[in-house]
């Protein structure tokens, strides 16, 4: 007991060969079908929004409409009259994300009180989704929106141009939803993820270590260099909201490969200057395939969804985009991934370290 309650020995366990092989094993994936239709459901709405906006005379804002159209991943395991209601949350989540970083930059606040925010976001973010049961792909997708917004601002119609594209297209994602719900299955296994009431203790202990994992992340970014420091929360943020901590190492690790090896292509891609055409509809075959394959490996969904990423940020910030983007997604995911990592096992409480030596106990039978 006395063993299990030290903290040398739990970084043991986490990188232990028994770690590491599960971090690369594949795993069945439950409500396949669900997935597969909220990936579906984001292509759709990305190959109907995304054209049009690129043919108006509002063609700079649709990297923020493909922001909204990610609405559509969530609540693809909940009942079919509450996925609506989810839905239409994370709208207004995702919406309010892009005004309020949005409003920051335009304000004026320097790029170490936009971390600041940034990370007060992520845990506050984190709560909600947990809090409403919105499922996955939890809080990460609204982070993402909150480091993209990040980008210089020069006026404040801007920042209501923003937040208006983002929710008209997650606004279409809402209704892309509700006239293909009939495709849902009703009835899933007893493995499909579900939220789970927490105590207000754990909740409390959760929420902090986010919110400090995400801005010493994004602050370690910004001090080498980083053009976009935010991907740098966003891995902390991706490691941390893991609910046991060898899922927190499966994420570490199989985000940090997968990222290299999905940056490397995005890198190539990006390196014969694509048109605005081939990015929308890489953008949306990506949104799909990521759905197939992510649940049955965190790391394999990583190589689809780091090109994804890094599509829509070139979609939203062409001036920087380029394969030193690519390079900097690495480096910040890499940063990110291990201080999230590093909070996890730091903030980990006794019954986290016991779990995680049962769960070896097991993996070795």
């Amino acid at each position: 007991m006395k063993k299990v309650s030290k903290r040398r020995f739990t970084l043991r366990l986490l990188l232990n060969r028994h770690q590491i092989s599960e971090s690369v094993a594949l795993s069945p994936q439950p409500g396949r079908r669900n997935s597969m239709l909220a990936g579906l459901q984001v292509a759709i709405t990305a190959l109907i929004a995304l054209p049009l906006i690129q043919l108006s005379p509002y063609s700079h804002l649709i990297g923020f409409a493909s922001l909204g159209t990610l609405v559509a991943l969530f609540g693809r395991f909940a009942p079919r009259a509450k996925r609506g209601w989810i839905v239409f949350l994370c709208l207004l989540c995702q919406s309010l994300t892009v005004f309020s970083m949005s409003t920051a930059v335009w304000a004026g606040v320097p790029v170490e009180g936009q971390l600041l925010l940034l990370a007060l976001m992520c845990g506050i973010l984190f709560y909600l989704v947990t809090a409403g049961d919105f499922g996955p792909p939890g809080a990460l997708i609204f982070v993402f929106a909150a480091s993209v917004s990040m980008a210089e601002v020069d006026s404040f119609t801007l920042v209501l141009q923003r937040t208006a594209a983002t929710a008209v297209a997650a606004m279409l994602a809402w209704c892309v939803c509700m006239v293909t719900e009939i495709l849902r299955e009703r009835s899933f296994s007893a493995e499909v993820p579900a939220g789970g009431a927490q105590s207000l203790r754990k909740q409390a202990v959760a929420v902090t270590r986010i919110i400090i994992g995400s801005g010493v992340a994004g602050f370690i970014a910004y001090g080498y260099g980083g053009q976009y420091p935010g991907w740098a929360a966003m891995g902390a943020v991706a490691v941390l909201q893991g609910a046991h901590l060898h899922i927190t190492m499966n994420r570490a690790l199989q985000r940090s490969v997968g990222n290299i090896v999905g940056a490397t292509l995005a890198g190539a891609i990006l390196l014969m200057e694509p048109s605005i055409w081939t990015v929308i509809f890489l953008v949306s075959f990506l949104c799909f395939a990521t759905e197939v394959i992510i649940g049955s490996n965190y790391g394999l969904g990583q190589i689809l969804v780091t090109p994804m990423a890094l599509f829509m940020s070139y979609l939203a910030m062409p001036e920087f985009a380029g394969v030193a983007m690519a390079q900097e997604r690495v480096l910040d995911t890499v940063t990110g991934a291990a201080t999230g990592m590093i909070f996890a096992v730091a903030f980990s409480t006794m019954d986290d370290r016991r779990y995680l030596a049962r769960h070896h106990v097991k993996r070795r039978r």
